[in-house]
């Protein structure tokens, strides 16, 4: 019976996860989603998305039916924490890519009274899903078990990296007004950074272009000093912006932006 017992990557879930969606087996399905999109180069829209055939997702929980598996999937759909698309090369390909709806992932926990963790960090024959044409599908591995402590985010973020980017900018200009000014955790600027791009949808380029101007003006540079701020004032930001410069508001592309 020892070879039934853990000697291999296991999959792992939160058990409060699994509480909201009333199934282990669906909250496997969404924690393995969340797994492989942060590790996706698959962007779209400014999301990141994958994409799986049927096997390939049956090889991942082999105790469960392809067409279970498939009925997951379209039920996580239905309760909007999974959104779908097609950037197929082939219009015959229906393969459904999937992105996960984090906004209504933590809408889902405060409803029934959780705390469900962000699991920012995306198909198969039959039951509304298509067999795939492409080639370049997700691996089969999942993520192995460490004692290590990763931030929420699970994304380590690099110096070339856009969020980072703007979140060494936004520490530059500031410290150019206080040079005593506190160093801050860049990582966790840097995710606050990708969660105003890719939940809140806007332009890496516009971000960091705020970032100069609310450094420039003597009111938001005392009230912009984190990127939580830039991200929770922006719509204020952009708004004076307009109403400041009605015919001229386009931020212009750093020319090293993409390196």
């Amino acid at each position: 019976m020892r070879s039934l017992l853990i000697d291999e990557p296991p999959l792992q879930v939160l058990p409060s996860l699994a509480i909201s969606l009333d199934s282990a087996d669906k909250a496997l399905i969404l924690q393995q989603i969340h797994y492989w999109l942060n590790r996706s180069n698959n962007v779209r829209d400014g999301f990141r998305w994958i994409y799986n055939s049927a096997a390939k997702w049956h090889e991942q929980f082999p105790w469960l039916s392809e067409k279970t598996i498939q009925r997951y999937l379209k039920d996580l759909e239905k309760r909007g924490l999974l959104i779908t698309g097609n950037y197929n090369k082939a219009k015959f390909d229906r393969t459904k890519w999937y992105r996960i709806d984090y906004d209504a992932l933590d809408n889902l926990g405060s409803a029934l009274g959780l705390t469900v963790p962000t699991i920012g960090t995306e198909r198969p024959n039959g039951m509304g899903l298509a067999v795939p044409t492409n080639t370049n599908r997700l691996p089969e591995t999942t993520t192995e078990t460490t004692n290590n402590k990763r931030p929420n985010s699970k994304t380590e973020y690099g110096p070339d990296d856009p969020p980072y980017k703007v979140a060494v900018h936004l520490l530059t200009r500031i410290k150019q007004r206080q040079p005593d000014f506190k160093e801050p955790n860049l990582q966790k600027w840097a995710n606050d950074i990708r969660l105003a791009h890719e939940r809140d949808h806007r332009d890496y380029e516009k971000l960091d272009w705020l970032v100069d101007w609310s450094q420039d003006n003597s009111f938001w540079q005392a009230n912009i000093l984190s990127a939580g701020k830039l991200r929770k004032q922006y719509d204020a930001l952009m708004g004076q912006v307009k109403r400041d410069h009605p015919t001229n508001v386009a931020p212009q592309t750093r020319e090293d932006w993409f390196g």
